[in-house]
């Protein structure tokens, strides 16, 4: 990226604060969405820093990267060499695959102005419908900027490929009659941070003539060979679960349901093996691994470009790793989001001792954007990275997540989603 580039997307993320979320047309886009005038009060009630207050400006150039990492990942993905190697540390029930490839996969990415890597890869990623309805309320009041606000037919073309993907998971599965059903399951909904965006999705799929419900699974049973919920039965699972294995007793019938084929469910186990295992950037992020799958030397170079060096960590390594720790970003194999996850540099000796003992991997850090969100005396200055949505190899979304701290959370005032434009 040349440095004239460079130092505008810097200068826009610093100075720009033209762009913010209009809220009274964030409230008509949900009350259009839903026919319900309660859901914008539940999601100032709930989830008050969801939606951040100013968008991010990305370059072209890392836009185009963060593209042509995706492209290399799923062209490994598709290996068999690589399918067999990942799919034999991984539980036994992430060998069952019944067609559909996994809804909403999300790549993490931190971009900024030292630094590009691809941080993590996640199954089941959320905001996706959240996303698209604050693309539907953005004001820009300069006309410079309001160039690069992409057009409200963008958020509804992104929301038609959302329902093209479900009914692309049911055919993946052999079904052959009209996908009539859908059960957006997560544990205790109405409880979860981002219950509002069930709503969209329920309110979404009976747009197009779907029965959906929101449900626990403990709410689900298994019989005659099909999935019910009450007196209905469940076609499809949008699976919101963070049990990404279904180990939990009260996902027992959800679990032999998937097994057995009783219902089509989506993500599933496997796709948590094949993408969102942090083992598995250990291979991602290793020549020599690489060149032992059979993967084509231009995809080893960008992959190798674009994935921090990643590494199991192991009491062996104990003293060499905790010497490196400053530069170093641990996480759980088996995690999601920000859970258990540490920077070496804020680690303690006891935290340390808690890494040693479990699954977990270290990955050379890569700093996160800034972003100013203010001209004030002394300016907020939130971190970002940088979400693509993805299914079946194509980017649906880039979104990005502002947040103060280590990792990313939904507690920053003035955080939260954030739209991404692409620089001039």
């Amino acid at each position: 990226m040349g440095t004239e580039q460079s130092n505008l997307i810097q200068r826009l993320n610093s100075e720009c604060f033209c762009v913010s979320l209009d809220q009274q047309a964030l409230r008509q886009a949900l009350a259009a969405e839903t026919g319900r005038a309660d859901v914008f009060q539940l999601l100032q009630e709930r989830c008050p820093t969801v939606f951040a207050a100013r968008p991010v400006f990305v370059s072209p150039v890392h836009m185009k990267r963060m593209r042509d990492l995706i492209y290399a990942v799923e062209s490994v993905v598709a290996l068999p060499t690589y399918r067999e190697e990942v799919l034999a540390y991984a539980p036994a029930i992430a060998r069952h695959s019944s067609g559909p490839r996994g809804v909403f996969m999300g790549y993490d990415f931190h971009v900024a102005q030292e630094g590009f890597g691809l941080i993590e890869i996640n199954t089941n990623a959320g905001g996706a419908m959240l996303n698209a309805l604050m693309a539907r309320a953005q004001r820009a009041c300069c006309p410079e900027v309001a160039g690069v606000v992409p057009p409200p037919a963008l958020a509804e073309r992104f929301v038609a490929n959302i329902i093209a993907m479900f009914q692309h998971e049911w055919a993946l599965a052999g079904r052959k009659q009209p996908l009539r059903s859908i059960a957006i399951v997560d544990t205790e909904p109405t409880s979860q941070y981002l219950y509002p965006e069930f709503i969209l999705f329920q309110t979404l799929f009976e747009s197009q003539g779907m029965r959906a419900v929101i449900v626990d699974p403990a709410e689900l049973e298994l019989r005659s060979g099909r999935l019910w919920h009450g007196d209905l039965t469940i076609d499809l699972v949008y699976n919101r679960l963070t049990d990404f294995l279904l180990e939990a007793p009260a996902n027992e019938h959800l679990r032999e349901a998937h097994l057995t084929d009783a219902t089509v469910l989506t993500p599933h186990p496997q796709a948590h093996a094949l993408y969102a295992d942090k083992r598995n950037l250990i291979l991602l992020s290793s020549d020599e691994h690489l060149q032992r799958l059979g993967v084509a030397a231009e995809t080893r170079a960008t992959l190798l470009a674009s994935i921090p060096r990643t590494q199991q960590v192991q009491r062996e390594k104990a003293e060499e790793l905790w010497a490196q720790r400053k530069r170093l970003f641990f996480k759980p194999a088996a995690g999601y989001g920000s859970r258990a996850a540490y920077r070496g540099d804020k680690l303690t000796r006891r935290v340390w001792e808690d890494i040693l003992a479990g699954n977990y991997v270290a990955q050379a850090l890569i700093a996160p954007g800034e972003r100013v969100l203010d001209n004030n005396a002394s300016p907020q200055v939130l971190k970002f990275d940088l979400r693509n949505y993805v299914y079946d190899t194509q980017i649906q979304w880039v979104a990005a997540r502002l947040y103060q701290g280590q990792t990313t959370n939904f507690r920053t005032v003035g955080g939260g989603f954030a739209p991404v434009y692409p620089g001039p």
